[in-house]
């Protein structure tokens, strides 16, 4: 680049030195030079020069442009009355960092000084108010910017319309955009862009309109802020008219357009603009746009596609690729149910971060592996990983009731303020290893509770045969304001039918349309069959179906085909069977309970024929497995 020495023209007037180390610094800022300007430096050191506050302040603000935070803390502190300037270069400094708590800490300093902000201390420290949400220290900061008379300056005004809308509070945003003298693109887009992350979609599109009639075009900053706010509502038909008008739409834009297919479920359209994109070049794919192809082939469970992914992206990005987007290939593939796949992904991953265990522990979950997910949330804490209140949410009701209660009390321990999905997960852990007891605790001791939170305990006592408590249940949900929803009435004809309690479950469901104003569905209609068939009642149960407004499904047959195995009654078995086997001709469960049921009632011809007509349909019994402890205590899993 250039010789420190040669520019350093000692024989000069002290003043002209002064001057000539003063714009070395400044060259070594605009270039980040930053070798350069510590052997600047290191000359003015050894000149003895480095006591003078204007070179001082020249190096902090090199140091801090350039994001080398230490020497330039260093420095800063031996400024014995330290300028507007170099406060401000440290500010900016924390905020690039995402230091913001330093740099709300730092304002703090400089007005216990007296010293008087300008229109360059005022963005930063705002941008960090903003990243925080932190709307009273920006209210704070706003009295300042009038008092102070900066309001007026352009880039103060649109970093407070950026404070407020981060800050959820849009009509403070609002009324400084309204009180600006002059605006630039920014501020339209930074008002924009507020509307949008507040939902307030319609008005900003409004805004978008007037912009125009002001004369200012939208750029794709502009464009790009609609389109993420189409997305992350599902709005796909605005969303493709915004991305129509975008001329040369970039690596973001895209991004937003597969997003948002993808959050709406139409993941084979995300996957088609992904090899769209590849095909023909128009952007090269990065972690963001990877990372949601494989989300899109994990909604599809397609593994084919995953993997042609997968190998696009080591192929482009070589193996920092299982950095960058580990979490989406671990779940895709623990959905295609290739755990040892997901495991070796796992293993080069970066085992400091929440989100890398969660991966995995979240698929492992949804698996069913409690097992598997337990020992991996355990290695997680042996690592001195702190586990989040995600984490524990998603283990706990695949969790067995020792599991459970370890966890249980590390959430005492290591969250002040426990979320409401926690407690949920606790109260269904608790319910499922038949610990109710322990389940209404959780429920009892609850400050808030939502919809989930009482159907949850409703669904408890349920499954553990305490109906009349799960019918109380509702009456306190009424009670406390709580509107019951159709899950809710799904439990408790469920706790119902568990429980025996026939005339009380038909009386709800009666009440259904009545008394809530919900139309039964057809999981409404399955609770009713069940209680009927369950408690002996047959015929009623089979009367019920054929009443049905709507086409009974294979779960509202196969139920009634199992009680009639256990209550002996051929004649709607077979009517049943007859159903099941049009509705799920490769179900071989079905054929096998109807199979047994002729056996129970002696009719060992029919039996056969039933177990031929499996073979001359290409039908196979899967074996079962079950998983026992043998006298040495080890599990063995043996085939049934």
């Amino acid at each position: 680049m250039f010789s420190v020495r040669s520019f350093l023209p000692f024989q000069y007037p002290f003043k002209s030195v002064l001057t000539h180390l003063s714009n070395l610094i400044q060259i070594c800022t605009n270039s980040k030079a930053i070798k350069q300007g510590k052997q600047i430096h290191l000359q003015i050191i050894i000149q003895v020069l480095s006591r003078i506050p204007y070179l001082t302040t020249k190096l902090i603000q090199f140091y801090a442009d350039c994001d080398d935070l230490v020497p330039a803390l260093h420095l800063f502190d031996e400024l014995p009355r330290p300028n507007v300037f170099a406060w401000t270069a440290v500010l900016a400094c924390y905020c690039r960092n995402g230091e913001f708590d330093n740099c709300l800490q730092m304002y703090q300093d400089i007005r216990a000084q007296g010293m008087a902000p300008d229109g360059y201390v005022f963005p930063p420290v705002l941008k960090a108010c903003a990243n925080l949400s932190s709307l009273k220290d920006g209210n704070r900061v706003y009295g300042d910017v009038i008092k102070f008379g900066t309001a007026p300056i352009l880039q103060v005004s649109n970093a407070l319309i950026d404070m407020y809308s981060k800050c959820h509070d849009i009509e403070s945003a609002k009324q400084v955009f309204d009180g600006m003298f002059a605006r630039d693109l920014l501020s339209w887009n930074s008002i924009i862009s507020g509307y949008v992350h507040n939902g307030l979609i319609d008005s900003a599109q409004e805004l978008l309109r007037v912009m125009r009639l002001e004369g200012f075009e939208a750029d794709l900053i502009t464009w790009n802020t609609i389109l993420d706010a189409c997305s992350q509502m599902g709005l796909i038909e605005e969303l493709c008219q915004v991305f129509s008008q975008i001329k040369e739409p970039n690596i973001i834009s895209w991004t937003s357009l597969m997003l948002g297919y993808s959050r709406s479920g139409k993941h084979e359209r995300a996957l088609g603009i992904f090899k769209k994109l590849v095909q023909e070049g128009l952007v090269f794919p990065d972690t963001d746009i990877l990372s949601c192809a494989l989300s899109s082939s994990r909604h599809l469970g397609n593994l084919k596609n995953g993997q042609e992914i997968h190998g696009y992206g080591i192929k482009t990005q070589k193996f920092g690729f299982h950095l960058s987007a580990g979490a989406a290939l671990v779940a895709m593939y623990l959905v295609c149910k290739r755990i040892k796949d997901a495991e070796v992904i796992f293993e080069v991953m970066n085992k400091c971060d929440t989100v890398t265990w969660n991966a995995i522990i979240f698929g492992l979950s949804q698996l069913g592996r409690g097992d598997a997910a337990c020992k991996y949330l355990f290695d997680m804490h042996s690592k001195g990983v702190k586990c989040d209140q995600i984490t524990v949410s998603t283990i706990l009701p695949v969790c067995d009731l020792k599991s459970g209660k370890q966890i249980h009390a590390h959430v005492l321990k290591s969250f002040n303020d426990v979320t409401i999905s926690v407690q949920n997960a606790l109260i269904k852990m608790y319910s499922k290893c038949g610990s109710v007891g322990l389940a209404y605790s959780v429920f009892s001791n609850m400050k808030e509770r939502d919809t989930i939170t009482w159907n949850t305990m409703i669904g408890g006592f349920g499954v553990n045969g305490h109906g009349g408590a799960a019918l109380r249940l509702l009456q306190e949900m009424r009670q406390s304001g709580a509107e019951p929803n159709t899950v809710t009435f799904t439990c408790l004809l469920s706790s119902c039918s568990h429980a025996g309690l026939v005339d009380e479950g038909l009386k709800l469901f009666n009440s259904l349309n009545v008394d809530f104003g919900i139309t039964p569905s057809m999981e409404h209609f399955a609770c009713v069959v069940d209680l009927l068939a369950r408690n002996g009642r047959i015929e009623d149960a089979f009367h019920f179906i054929n009443e049905m407004p709507m086409e009974p499904n294979g779960s509202i047959w196969g139920s009634l085909l199992a009680s009639c195995q256990f209550f002996q009654n051929l004649d709607i078995a077979e009517v049943a069977a007859e159903n099941l086997f049009r509705l799920e001709p490769e179900n071989t469960g079905n054929y096998v309970t109807l199979s047994n049921i002729y056996l129970i009632v002696g009719k060992q011809d029919d039996a056969l024929r039933v177990r031929k007509l499996m073979e001359m349909r290409a039908l196979k019994k899967r074996s079962g497995y079950s998983l026992v402890e043998s006298v040495t205590g080890t599990n063995q899993v043996v085939k049934i």
